[in-house]
């Protein structure tokens, strides 16, 4: 896949994204609603039981059209987007969540577009008259839109998916999905997939039977876990030294990109993700295993927290087996591996991550950002990643911990790339990002390479502290 293509298909999984990851919390707190009272679940009550339907058909949708049209349209977008997102949520007879990112955002972009050709057109006195007919005229039109051909089209196209892995369910094949899931989880193009396609159709089979496979299948935190003992076991300079780290915040807080930089530097270790990933995949279909809602972030508590009465074993034993398959196979080709891997190539393995995933130039480090761009004194530094939660808020935290503790009148905040404020004076990100924040920010722009040790942030560091 060319650079540009996957930008683009990175873009699209982060737009998703920024629509669902602000509304988790609702979808948690759907998950558990059922879980706990429909007639399978731990305290079955028919009356409580009643929110389970207009949660799932209504609630859910218009917050994700909601926020879709805020993202493009601020307010104005956001009332837009609800009212496109009615149209859908009207015209069809399953959840609308594909539907709902579709209209939030199309109906943000087209008030956006109106209050631009109104604007300096309007009589004195008469602005809060057309700004309120103007949007209840056009919401109106992208309502009648979405009920009469966005519905019927997301709805015609729902079931074509649906039916396809309802067939791999069928046939023992579901496994095969982590030929797709894996090399794209590691070329960061897993939003997309988990986004835009398991998520709707996984809040789709919850609402018929309270949980559902298709939250487990790119989520899985035991492929992961798997390959990063391997490396603490049989690894070599850096990649054994940073793997125990990496192991608590991949399995316990969730942060996938953490392994990422062990499975580029050597290729063949996908082999050990897909193993260990159909396994698990593989497990939790035998043993009818299922979430209520989608896991995120995708650790270990998030599994257990919205897994099912009943289910636990199924959870347990898929991610349990997913772990030892990918340990297994990945220990395996450390050790066939007759070259040492030296920290310096395990460096360089993780700079090729550049070259892979993004285009251009861009400027690295803080020192030559200061003599390229003209940088003023950094009082701002703003980490940002694909939705603004997870590794960001992960280097965020970190590092203003290390500022205050130095002393240093810093704000250090963390966002999604497109949502950084022109007010930052630095954007600090993972290099497979860095493209997507230059054009994003037009800032200058600090590339780390290693989520736990990375030499730019001292360097950043180092560059604060001369300015204080």
């Amino acid at each position: 896949m060319s650079t540009n293509i996957r930008a683009k298909v990175q873009s699209f999984g982060g737009h998703l994204t920024a629509m669902v990851l602000p509304n988790i919390g609702a979808f948690i707190a759907w998950g558990f609603i059922t879980a706990l009272f429909i007639p399978t679940g731990w305290m079955p009550n028919e009356y409580f039981g009643e929110l389970v339907g207009p949660m799932i058909t209504y609630l859910l949708p218009l917050l994700i059209g909601y926020t879709g049209g805020q993202i493009v349209g601020d307010k104005r977008g956001a009332v837009a987007g609800a009212i496109g997102t009615m149209g859908v949520i009207a015209g069809a007879e399953i959840p609308m969540f594909v539907g709902a990112m579709i209209m939030g955002p199309l109906s943000g972009w087209v008030i956006v577009q109106i209050d631009k050709r109104l604007q300096n057109k309007i009589p004195s006195g008469f602005e809060m008259v057309v700004n309120n007919f103007s949007l209840g005229i056009f919401g109106m039109l992208m309502c009648l839109f979405a009920y009469a051909i966005v519905g019927p089209a997301v709805t015609a196209a729902n079931l074509f998916v649906k039916s396809g892995i309802e067939a791999l369910v069928a046939t023992g094949f579901l496994p095969l999905l982590a030929i797709i899931n894996e090399p794209a989880k590691v070329l960061f193009l897993n939003n997309a997939i988990d986004q835009g396609i398991y998520y709707p159709l996984g809040l789709q089979a919850a609402a018929e039977t309270g949980k559902s496979i298709f939250f487990m299948v790119a989520s899985n935190p035991g492929p992961g876990l798997g390959m990063l003992l391997a490396y603490a076991k049989f690894g070599e300079g850096l990649s054994k030294k940073s793997a125990p780290s990496a192991i608590i915040i991949h399995f316990f807080g969730g942060i996938h990109e953490l392994y990422f930089p062990y499975v580029l530097m050597k290729p063949i270790m996908i082999v050990a993700m897909i193993a260990g990933a159909a396994t698990g995949i593989a497990t939790f279909n035998l043993l009818d295993g299922g979430l209520v809602a989608g896991p995120s972030p995708g650790s270990i508590f998030s599994y257990l927290a919205l897994t099912p009465r009943g289910s636990f074993f199924a959870t347990i034993a898929g991610v349990t087996s997913a772990t030892v398959v990918s340990f297994l196979v990945a220990s395996a080709i450390l050790k066939m591996s007759k070259k040492e891997q030296s920290e310096d190539e395990f460096e360089q393995s993780i700079s090729d991550m550049k070259e892979m995933k993004a285009e251009g130039t861009v400027t690295k480090g803080v020192a030559q950002a200061s003599t390229e761009q003209s940088v003023k004194a950094i009082k701002f530094v703003a980490f940002a990643c694909d939705a603004g939660m997870g590794s960001s808020a992960m280097g965020a935290s970190t590092f203003k911990r290390k500022l205050e503790k130095a002393g240093y009148d810093v704000q250090v905040k963390h966002f999604a790339i497109e949502n950084v404020p022109s007010e930052a004076d630095v954007v600090v990100t993972h290099e497979s990002l860095e493209n997507r924040a230059i054009k994003a920010t037009g800032l200058p722009v600090v590339t780390i390479k290693n989520f736990l040790h990375d030499p730019a942030l001292d360097t950043l560091m180092n560059t604060i502290g001369q300015q204080a």
